[in-house]
């Protein structure tokens, strides 16, 4: 190997070291029109108002959701760590029922994720959320 080679790839594993890719597992093709329901487990929480529901283990099956009635702090903004560690007290491993609602600018999808008000029960999760004190203001 050429030392060209060695610098960049030693550059390469560096970064990757600094920077890790978080992608989130969820692969399913999302409904595209509101008013779709569908049911699942929460297999995944991405961050405090984004989690993946499906029926198998397979990620193939999980639609990604973004919370149609809670809009969490991101991620790296003050409370968006302790709201996702809420969502996933309050929902991962849940049964869940989601319906696809339009957004504010009327879609469906919003950065691939489907739209969904989903409810553990007879409680939506946006509810549970706010119940918890979990406190809102994201994007």
């Amino acid at each position: 190997m050429s030392c060209r080679t060695l610098v960049v790839a030693g550059m390469l594993s560096l970064f990757g070291a600094i920077a890790p890719v978080h992608a989130d597992p969820c692969e399913a093709p999302l409904p595209s029109q509101p008013g779709v329901r569908f049911s699942g487990v929460v297999r995944y929480v991405g961050d405090g108002d984004g989690l993946c529901v499906g029926k198998t283990a397979d990620p193939e099956e999980w639609i990604e959701v973004r919370l149609a009635d809670f809009n969490a702090a991101e991620l790296h903004q003050p409370g968006g760590t302790a709201a996702k560690t809420a969502l996933e007290r309050i929902a991962l491993h849940h049964e869940v029922i989601c319906t696809t609602e339009g957004g504010s600018s009327g879609r469906v999808i919003s950065y691939d994720r489907v739209i969904a008000r989903c409810q553990i029960g007879t409680d939506s999760i946006g509810d549970l959320l706010r119940h918890a004190g979990v406190t809102e203001g994201g994007n």
